[in-house]
């Protein structure tokens, strides 16, 4: 087998096992409901890996068919959409809002990215998948859900960073005994 064939089988390979795991994630929403919010967000740093270890390109590719999979074999279809609308894209997108210089620009376009999926995510709910609005709860109620959203982004964008160093400094380095050139 040719060095190029080999590369190419590794990364399929790589991608498979990142998309199974990404699926078997998005079913937990099937067994434990409340993870709705946890598991799209726990298929995404799986992307990640791809991104390090192969290239953003096939990360692009892995998340395309596990957005179609989810849509077609998993239970939760808002857990699906979460992941197709944010959670499964946003690593790769991060990459090219972490190149900005201004730190406050980085921030803004952040939050408004994500803004932009939670006003998609509400109007995909309500109009195709026709759950329940918040309409019943008031605006106070609306107002807490979006500034615990954005809190949770927050947190989870620092996730990713933290996730990124830990990738590279222990796993990469100390339990795969690799050095990256």
């Amino acid at each position: 087998m040719s060095n190029g064939s080999r590369n190419l089988s590794s990364r399929v390979a790589l991608g498979g096992i990142v998309a199974a795991l990404c699926i078997v994630i998005m079913f937990l929403t099937g067994v434990l409901p409340a993870l709705y919010i946890a598991a799209p967000m726990a298929a995404g740093l799986l992307m990640i890996i791809l991104v390090e270890e192969v290239s953003v390109g096939w990360a692009w590719l892995t998340y395309l068919a596990v957005s179609l999979l989810a849509l077609i074999v998993t239970f939760d279809k808002e857990a699906a959409l979460m992941f197709i609308l944010f959670f499964g894209y946003y690593p790769m997108l991060r990459l090219n809002l972490e190149k900005l210089r201004a730190k406050p620009l980085k921030t803004v376009c952040k939050f408004a990215v994500f803004n932009l999926f939670l006003a998609l995510d509400y109007l995909a709910t309500v109009y195709v998948l026709g759950l329940p609005t918040y309409e019943d709860t008031g605006p106070v109620m609306f107002v807490f859900l979006f500034i615990a959203f954005n809190l949770v982004f927050y947190f989870y964008d620092k996730v990713l960073s933290r996730m990124d160093w830990f990738y590279h400094q222990v796993f990469v380095k100390k339990v795969l005994g690799k050095r990256r050139v």
